[in-house]
Order: C-alpha cells, then sequence, then structure tokens
C-alpha cells in the first residue's frame, strides 16, 4: 500500500502542477496589464506599482510584489533592481508552477523594467504577454496531453513495484 499510495501521489502532484501553469501564466499576464495600467495612466513610481499589485494580485503573485515593494522601501544599500527582482523570482519558483522557461521571461522582463520611457516600456510589456501567451497555449497543450497520463502513471507505477516485489 505504501508504494502504490506514495506514487500515486507523486502522479497526482504532477498532473496538480501541469494544471496550475496555466492558470499562474494568465495570473502573470493579468499582472501585467495592471502593471502597464498603472504606469501609463497613473505614472505611479515602481515602487508604488508594486504596492497595488501586492494587493491585487492572486496569492502566488502577491508576495513577490509585496516583497518587492518591501525590499525597495527599504533599500538603503542601494542594491541594483534587478538583483533585487531576480531574487525574488526565485524565490516565487517553489510556490507556483512555473516553468523555467517562464521564469526566464520574467527574468528577460525584469531587466527592462524601470529602465526606459513609458513608450519603451509598454512595448516590452507587450512583448512580455506575447511571450507569456506562447508559453500559456504550450502549458494549455501539456496539461490536456499529460495530466490525465500522469496520474494515471503513477497508479500503474505503484501497482508495478508492487507486483515485482511480490
Amino acid at each position: 500500500m505504501f508504494f502504490i499510495s506514495t506514487t500515486t501521489w507523486f502522479g497526482f502532484y504532477y498532473s496538480k502542477l501541469l494544471h496550475d501553469r496555466p492558470k499562474h501564466i494568465r495570473y502573470l499576464k493579468n499582472t501585467l496589464q495592471i502593471l502597464e495600467a498603472e504606469m501609463m495612466y497613473s505614472k505611479q513610481p515602481l515602487q508604488e506599482v508594486f504596492r497595488i499589485l501586492s494587493i491585487q494580485s492572486p496569492v502566488p503573485l502577491q508576495s513577490l510584489f509585496m516583497n518587492l515593494y518591501q525590499r525597495m522601501d527599504h533599500n538603503r544599500t542601494n542594491e541594483d533592481f534587478y538583483m533585487i527582482w531576480a531574487e525574488e523570482i526565485r524565490k516565487i519558483k517553489d510556490q507556483t508552477a512555473l516553468s523555467t522557461s517562464d521564469q526566464d521571461i520574467l527574468m528577460q522582463f525584469g531587466k527592462t523594467l524601470g529602465q526606459h520611457d513609458l513608450i519603451q516600456q509598454q512595448k516590452h510589456i507587450a512583448l512580455t504577454q506575447t511571450h507569456l501567451q506562447r508559453e500559456l497555449e504550450n502549458a494549455q497543450e501539456q496539461a490536456k496531453t499529460y495530466g490525465n497520463m500522469a496520474r494515471s502513471l503513477g497508479v500503474l507505477s505503484g501497482v508495478f513495484i508492487v507486483l515485482l516485489l511480490i
């Protein structure tokens, strides 16, 4: 029973990651839209935009923006923004189902965030949205293709191991 329950848990866990990834990418896309609106129309400073995003973002992303806001607020050593961004993106990896390619897109976006005028920043946000849309389509396809298979393989591999041990 131990082998079957353990492998079943792994199968269901992997399936959940596959199904959560498209949802988390959609959250990112929505958050980027809010970021763009706040930057373009409210003309808020980046730190204030992060505070607003920490309030308006769903749970897996909420901590990312709250941490960015707090670190920028307490950044007395004038630490480079990209270093803060990269560290926070690495931290959020464990809280989300984002893949390495999703994180690479966010890292690339972080290099441009706050470095250009509003028009250029809007173009970078649009480019990031395009990359995330491509990843969203891939994630949806993977979830559809491999989600049920992962659960089934989890159960079947547990049964297989038990049969081998008997």
